[in-house]
Protein backbone atom coordinates (compact mmCIF):
# COMPACT_ATOMS: atom_id res chain seq x y z
CA UNK A 1 0.00 0.00 0.00
CA UNK A 2 1.38 3.60 -0.92
CA UNK A 3 2.22 6.16 1.81
CA UNK A 4 -0.62 8.70 2.89
CA UNK A 5 0.19 12.00 2.34
CA UNK A 6 -0.27 14.82 5.23
CA UNK A 7 -0.50 18.01 5.54
CA UNK A 8 3.25 19.84 4.77
CA UNK A 9 4.18 17.20 2.75
CA UNK A 10 4.99 18.35 -0.67
CA UNK A 11 2.68 17.29 -3.22
CA UNK A 12 3.91 14.68 -5.84
CA UNK A 13 3.63 16.66 -8.95
CA UNK A 14 1.23 15.03 -12.41
CA UNK A 15 1.12 15.56 -15.55
CA UNK A 16 -2.22 13.45 -16.71
CA UNK A 17 -4.70 13.69 -20.10
CA UNK A 18 -7.73 15.53 -19.88
CA UNK A 19 -11.03 14.37 -21.26
CA UNK A 20 -10.39 17.15 -23.96
CA UNK A 21 -7.08 15.44 -24.82
CA UNK A 22 -5.18 18.37 -23.09
CA UNK A 23 -2.15 17.40 -20.97
CA UNK A 24 -2.50 18.77 -17.31
CA UNK A 25 0.61 19.34 -14.84
CA UNK A 26 0.48 20.35 -11.61
CA UNK A 27 3.45 22.46 -11.97
CA UNK A 28 1.47 24.76 -14.41
CA UNK A 29 -0.93 25.52 -11.45
CA UNK A 30 1.89 26.17 -9.04
CA UNK A 31 0.46 30.15 -7.87
CA UNK A 32 -3.04 28.85 -7.54
CA UNK A 33 -4.83 26.33 -4.80
CA UNK A 34 -5.62 23.68 -6.17
CA UNK A 35 -8.00 20.56 -5.07
CA UNK A 36 -7.40 16.92 -6.24
CA UNK A 37 -9.72 14.89 -5.73
CA UNK A 38 -9.37 11.23 -6.38
CA UNK A 39 -12.89 9.05 -7.54
CA UNK A 40 -13.45 4.95 -8.39
CA UNK A 41 -15.29 5.50 -11.78
CA UNK A 42 -17.06 7.57 -14.56
CA UNK A 43 -20.77 7.60 -14.22
CA UNK A 44 -21.50 5.54 -11.25
CA UNK A 45 -24.01 7.11 -8.83
CA UNK A 46 -21.84 8.27 -6.15
CA UNK A 47 -18.90 9.91 -8.28
CA UNK A 48 -21.61 11.69 -10.66
CA UNK A 49 -23.17 12.71 -7.14
CA UNK A 50 -19.93 14.14 -5.80
CA UNK A 51 -18.70 15.23 -9.42
CA UNK A 52 -21.91 16.89 -9.79
CA UNK A 53 -21.11 18.65 -6.27
CA UNK A 54 -17.72 20.16 -7.37
CA UNK A 55 -19.48 21.92 -10.77
CA UNK A 56 -22.17 23.26 -8.55
CA UNK A 57 -19.31 24.96 -6.12
CA UNK A 58 -17.18 25.69 -9.12
CA UNK A 59 -17.56 29.48 -9.29
CA UNK A 60 -17.41 30.01 -5.81
CA UNK A 61 -14.77 27.82 -5.57
CA UNK A 62 -12.54 29.65 -7.97
CA UNK A 63 -13.69 32.68 -6.84
CA UNK A 64 -11.58 32.29 -3.48
CA UNK A 65 -8.56 30.99 -5.72
CA UNK A 66 -9.16 26.84 -5.58
CA UNK A 67 -8.91 25.07 -9.14
CA UNK A 68 -10.63 21.80 -9.18
CA UNK A 69 -9.17 18.17 -10.65
CA UNK A 70 -10.83 15.65 -10.70
CA UNK A 71 -8.64 11.97 -11.35
CA UNK A 72 -9.44 8.37 -12.13
CA UNK A 73 -8.99 5.31 -13.66
CA UNK A 74 -10.88 6.02 -16.51
CA UNK A 75 -9.68 6.27 -20.55
CA UNK A 76 -10.16 10.26 -21.75
CA UNK A 77 -13.38 9.54 -23.90
CA UNK A 78 -14.99 7.92 -20.75
CA UNK A 79 -14.38 10.89 -19.09
CA UNK A 80 -15.41 13.09 -22.25
CA UNK A 81 -18.70 11.15 -21.95
CA UNK A 82 -19.23 11.58 -18.12
CA UNK A 83 -18.26 15.23 -19.03
CA UNK A 84 -20.98 15.81 -21.64
CA UNK A 85 -23.99 12.80 -19.78
CA UNK A 86 -23.39 15.28 -16.70
CA UNK A 87 -22.77 18.94 -17.81
CA UNK A 88 -19.68 18.45 -15.53
CA UNK A 89 -17.37 22.00 -15.67
CA UNK A 90 -14.56 20.87 -13.16
CA UNK A 91 -11.34 19.60 -15.23
CA UNK A 92 -11.30 15.44 -15.31
CA UNK A 93 -8.06 13.28 -15.40
CA UNK A 94 -7.37 10.13 -16.51
CA UNK A 95 -4.64 8.12 -14.85
CA UNK A 96 -5.24 4.48 -16.08
CA UNK A 97 -2.11 2.96 -14.92
CA UNK A 98 -2.73 4.53 -11.61
CA UNK A 99 0.64 5.98 -11.15
CA UNK A 100 -1.03 9.47 -9.67
CA UNK A 101 -3.26 7.43 -7.32
CA UNK A 102 -0.28 5.52 -5.99
CA UNK A 103 1.93 8.27 -5.61
CA UNK A 104 -0.76 10.58 -3.42
CA UNK A 105 -1.57 6.82 -1.56
CA UNK A 106 -5.68 7.30 -3.00
CA UNK A 107 -5.65 3.35 -4.33
CA UNK A 108 -4.69 0.43 -1.79
CA UNK A 109 -7.02 -1.91 0.54
CA UNK A 110 -10.52 -0.46 1.61
CA UNK A 111 -13.38 -2.11 3.04
CA UNK A 112 -16.56 -2.09 0.52
CA UNK A 113 -19.68 -3.69 2.01
CA UNK A 114 -17.75 -5.33 4.75
CA UNK A 115 -15.09 -6.91 2.40
CA UNK A 116 -11.31 -5.94 2.01
CA UNK A 117 -10.72 -5.25 -1.43
CA UNK A 118 -8.17 -3.45 -3.28
CA UNK A 119 -9.12 -0.29 -5.43
CA UNK A 120 -9.68 3.46 -5.71
CA UNK A 121 -9.90 5.16 -2.12
CA UNK A 122 -11.99 8.28 -2.87
CA UNK A 123 -9.68 10.72 -1.77
CA UNK A 124 -9.49 14.68 -1.55
CA UNK A 125 -6.47 17.11 -1.27
CA UNK A 126 -5.84 20.87 -1.39
CA UNK A 127 -3.04 21.79 -2.26
CA UNK A 128 -1.66 25.18 -1.74
CA UNK A 129 -0.13 27.66 -4.38
CA UNK A 130 3.81 26.24 -3.30
CA UNK A 131 3.11 23.09 -4.07
CA UNK A 132 1.98 21.49 0.02
CA UNK A 133 -0.20 19.43 1.05
CA UNK A 134 -2.73 21.52 3.19
CA UNK A 135 -5.71 18.88 3.89
CA UNK A 136 -5.55 15.13 3.00
CA UNK A 137 -8.57 13.28 3.34
CA UNK A 138 -9.17 9.96 3.03
CA UNK A 139 -12.32 7.67 2.58
CA UNK A 140 -14.14 10.25 2.22
CA UNK A 141 -18.24 9.87 1.85
CA UNK A 142 -19.35 10.95 -2.16
CA UNK A 143 -22.67 12.52 -1.12
CA UNK A 144 -21.87 15.91 1.34
CA UNK A 145 -18.57 15.87 0.41
CA UNK A 146 -18.25 19.09 -1.33
CA UNK A 147 -20.31 20.97 1.46
CA UNK A 148 -17.86 19.02 3.82
CA UNK A 149 -14.59 20.26 2.36
CA UNK A 150 -16.50 23.65 2.02
CA UNK A 151 -16.42 23.99 5.54
CA UNK A 152 -13.09 22.65 6.14
CA UNK A 153 -11.65 25.79 4.13
CA UNK A 154 -14.30 28.16 5.29
CA UNK A 155 -15.84 28.65 2.86
CA UNK A 156 -19.69 28.78 3.96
Amino acid sequence: MSERLSPGDVAPDLTLTSDTGDRVSLADLRGRKVIVYFYPAAMTPGCTKQACDFTESLDSLRGAGYEVLGVSKDKPAKLAKFRERDALTLTLLSDEDLAVHNAYGAYGEKKLYGKVVEGVIRSTFVIDEDGKVELAQYNVKATGHVAKLRRDLGLD
